[in-house]
């Protein structure tokens, strides 16, 4: 676990210092939820002061590259919204197309984050009840998705780029790829910074070791960051690193 940690704040500040001055030009956004020692019904006000309870990463994906450029755990709210608009915010060199969900935290974040440098729009899911619904087996099953619409919000969107099905698609790589977020199991962290190393070290072996299938390089080559995949070597020693910079 002292591994875990070590590494995954190197990794953290590694992809911090690296992600600045981004090319990016289409940009989508969601959250993806798990928990940390207990889910939020089974809390306490003891356990929720340690840390317990949902926990939410806020994730970002450029369209083209497929680089993650930023992510924030913590909770579903308007300040963890505007925590992470910023911080995406300040990462990129130019003005970009930017997709999310119809989240209401959303709207008042992006502005405040990008003011009018910016083409906002959002893919807005309508979603209705299944035949089943609220019987034992469809307790873990969202509602039927009964159609979508896409809604301009800021600036001028093309039309044809509000979706979030790369987003959705970085969803299912986090679920498949970090046991924390497995569902029905006990595979969940115990503490919020343990989650918080897991997933930043996910990041480093996506964005810099992990071959894109469909771009044949990794998202850190494509996006002009890295000349070559890494190794996980070279990823352990980014300790070495961050020792030498502390001493």
């Amino acid at each position: 676990m002292k591994l875990l940690a070590d590494l995954g704040r190197a990794c953290s500040i590694f992809q911090d210092q690296a992600f600045r001055n981004l090319p990016c030009k289409r940009l989508q956004v969601d959250e993806i939820w798990s928990f940390c020692g207990a889910k939020e019904a089974n809390t306490t006000a003891a356990t929720r002061a340690k840390g317990w309870g949902d926990v939410w990463t806020w994730t970002s994906i450029d369209a083209d590259t497929k680089l993650v450029p930023c992510w924030y755990v913590g909770e579903r709210t308007a300040k963890a919204a505007y925590h992470f608009m910023h911080d995406l915010a300040g990462r990129l060199a130019n003005r970009v197309q930017l997709t999310s969900y119809g989240l209401l935290a959303y709207k008042p974040a992006v502005e405040a984050a990008f003011g009018v440098n910016i083409d906002y729009g959002q893919l807005v899911k309508i979603y209705g009840q299944r035949p089943d619904e609220g019987s034992d087996d469809r307790r873990y099953s969202p509602s039927q998705c009964m159609g979508a619409k896409r809604a301009v919000v800021m600036g001028n969107p093309s039309q044809e780029h509000i979706s979030t099905s790369f987003v959705e698609r970085q969803n299912l790589t986090m679920r498949m790829s970090i046991r924390r977020f497995t569902r029905l199991t006990n595979a969940f962290s115990k503490k919020v910074e343990n989650h918080e190393h897991a997933v930043a070290l996910h990041f480093m072996h996506y964005n810099f070791c992990r071959v894109h299938q469909t771009l044949r390089v990794t998202p850190a080559m494509e996006a002009g960051i890295s000349d070559h995949v890494w190794s996980l070597e070279e990823v352990i020693g980014l300790l070495d690193k961050e020792d030498a910079m502390a001493a």
